[in-house]
């Protein structure tokens, strides 16, 4: 999808560059990395086997010194035979019981996947629980969101504390009338919470009215102008911030699931975040009796299931309950450390940016939550 030329990117109120206290870090390395190495070295010795008609040690002194330049070609060649040849396709999933339990100790013996229908041959499997997890917080800050908005920020940097180890960051987006970034990516909780506590109800309401759906007399947002541009947040959390990252990634949408004014589309969403690996969860924070009572229809639940089922993610509905939004984070907590990964190189070698549609199933006949597809780009061009 060429990215559309009309929409905004994501405002600060700190920055969109890299932290500098990201810089000093060691970089992540994806699951698609960790399996690349071992191919890659693999390879390079084969390649080199193959040239010299003799082990390598054998072909040094043997063979007489090929001119700098020659070698950097051979290098460049072997560069572009891993490239095409060596394209490990990843999946991250959880295997769960009809009553939607956690299935723990499962191997690779017990799964079966298939790319386009037809079946792929899994040559990497292992249980993800402590591989980096990059993770933004997305939180509607639109006038309907006004009595649970301190609650999301409570349990949200619970939820942090919780779930954030040294080797994970993660950011916070808002989003309203427009989407923007309160915090960078850190492994600072600290910094983390102070940018919860910063997000409020945006300002673009006025007094009078009927009200906010549910919450009687008070400020109501203003009609005539676009107030939740939920897709766009969506769209730019996957396609600036975790498109650029490695490593298990997910972002979390405190919301109604209701969006009024995006620029983009709801499919733009999905693919942007398909395309970035990232996992979408909805918590679903929203009074539909105030809706029904104000004699408006309530459409969110939907589109949110349509938005999250195809990333791997799914939507809890916690409604306006303090117990019910740490009961939906605590799931999620043990989903993301409960992951398995599959890789596998896949049969279709040609790398033209096509999706293709992926279907995990377990011979035990267990549920698998995993990501629909993927878009068929080569490594260089998903960075």
């Amino acid at each position: 999808m060429p990215e559309p030329t009309h929409l905004v990117h994501l405002t600060l109120r700190t920055r969109l560059t890299k932290n500098p206290e990201r810089e000093s870090f060691v970089p992540k390395l994806s699951a698609y990395q960790r399996f690349l190495l071992p191919l890659a070295a693999v390879s390079i010795l084969f390649v080199m086997t193959a040239v010299s008609g003799a082990p390598t040690a054998l072909a040094q002194s043997s063979t007489p010194s090929k001119p700098a330049d020659a070698q950097q070609s051979d290098t460049e060649k072997s560069d572009q035979t891993l490239k095409v040849n060596v394209n490990v396709v990843g999946v991250f999933l959880n295997v769960k019981d009809k009553h939607g339990a956690l299935i723990p100790n499962q191997t690779k013996d017990d799964f079966e996947v298939f790319e386009d229908g037809k079946p792929q041959t899994i040559k990497y499997f292992t249980a993800e629980s402590n591989l980096p997890l990059t993770l933004g917080i997305l939180i509607d800050t639109s006038g309907s969101q006004l009595r649970v908005l301190d609650m999301e920020k409570e349990v949200g940097g619970a939820f942090l504390r919780q779930v954030l180890t040294d080797k994970d960051e993660a950011f916070v987006m808002d989003f309203d009338v427009q989407s923007e970034l309160v915090q960078d990516y850190t492994r600072d909780v600290h910094r983390l919470q102070s940018a919860l506590n910063k997000v409020k109800i945006q300002s673009g309401v006025v007094s009078g009215g009927s009200g906010i759906p549910g919450l009687g007399q008070g400020p109501v947002p203003v009609h005539n102008a676009p107030g939740t541009v939920l897709y766009d947040a969506v769209y730019l959390s996957a396609h600036d911030m975790l498109a650029k990252e490695v490593g298990r990634k997910a972002m979390i949408l405190l919301t109604d699931g209701e969006d009024e004014g995006s620029r983009l589309k709801i499919k733009d969403a999905i693919e942007a975040a398909q395309k970035a690996d990232a996992i979408v969860y909805v918590l679903l924070c929203a009074d539909r009796g105030g809706y029904y009572s104000m004699g408006m229809s309530y459409s969110g639940e939907g589109a949110m299931h349509t938005l999250t089922e195809p990333t791997g993610g799914r939507v809890i509905n916690v409604g306006n309950k303090f117990d019910k939004l740490k009961e939906a984070f605590d799931q999620i907590a043990a989903e993301l450390r409960s992951q398995y990964n599959i890789g596998y190189t896949s049969t279709n070698t040609v790398l033209d940016g096509s999706y293709r549609k992926l279907q995990v199933k377990s011979k035990q006949n267990y549920k698998i939550q995993t990501r629909a597809g993927y878009y068929a780009m080569a490594h260089s061009e998903q960075q």
